[in-house]
């Protein structure tokens, strides 16, 4: 029986904002929540960040003992998954070694979208499959700005709509415009929000540190999962780039 490297999923589900589309299992955030987010913070404490969503198979890839892990979204092997594009992923990760050491400590995952196969959007890439959106330890996030000082110059990550104050579905939807940031063919799939909370250390202390409250997507009820998948269309995988330069 296969083991998780780190006994644990690689990745949890985030909650939708009103009017997403919903898959199964999926959930939505609270009304507050939503509200946060989209319209007005608490106070001056919160921070709002919204990115755009890519559309992929979720991975991640972890340091444990000294070494370098490659996973999916369950938090298995990706060399162990059924799937050619986790095979491709792995292989990616271990030619990348070095720039994954570089900024993970032990005991951390960075976490991303892998884009090499087409989901339900297809993408002319104008980077690398791999873009990174979170660096956890178990299921602790690290706050934006620590994540882009550390990651950002390493690997890609998602386009940001906006860094400091809510906004709407809509604006956020306006903003990205049809095809968002990364080569998107088909219209994107949504956005994501990142709610960030400026804490108190500790009691009597004026120390203060950003942490990440909670996070939320909306997705347009629309969009059509796994549409480019053989099992659906009946012919073949789709690929956003070219597979012969992972494969060897």
């Amino acid at each position: 029986m296969q083991k998780k490297p780190f006994s644990r999923k690689n990745y949890g589900s985030i909650g939708h904002l009103p009017n997403s589309r919903l898959g199964e299992g999926d959930h939505c955030v609270t009304d507050g929540q939503a509200r946060i987010a989209t319209v007005k913070t608490r106070d001056k404490h919160d921070r709002i960040i919204v990115q755009e969503k890519l559309d992929g198979s979720n991975v991640g890839v972890g340091r444990l003992n000294s070494q370098v892990i490659p996973m999916t979204r369950a938090g298995y092997r990706a060399e162990t998954s059924p799937y050619e594009q986790h095979h491709l992923f792995a292989k990616w990760v271990h030619k990348n070694y070095d720039r994954f050491m570089s900024i993970l400590n032990e005991g951390e995952r960075l976490v991303g979208e892998w884009l090499l196969q087409a989901h339900g959007t297809r993408y002319a890439l104008k980077h690398e499959p791999f873009v990174a959106f979170d660096l956890m330890v178990a299921a602790e996030r690290t706050p934006f700005n620590n994540f882009m000082e550390r990651v950002g110059g390493v690997f890609v990550t998602p386009h940001v709509i906006e860094c400091v104050a809510p906004i709407t579905v809509d604006e956020a939807l306006g903003r990205l415009g049809e095809f968002g940031y990364h080569g998107a063919l088909d219209t994107v799939e949504g956005a994501v929000w990142r709610v960030e909370r400026n804490k108190q250390v500790s009691n009597g202390s004026q120390e203060r540190r950003w942490e990440v409250d909670f996070l939320t997507k909306f997705v347009r009820p629309d969009k059509q999962d796994g549409k480019y998948f053989s099992q659906i269309t009946g012919g073949e995988l789709v690929w956003n780039g070219a597979i012969n330069d992972y494969a060897a």
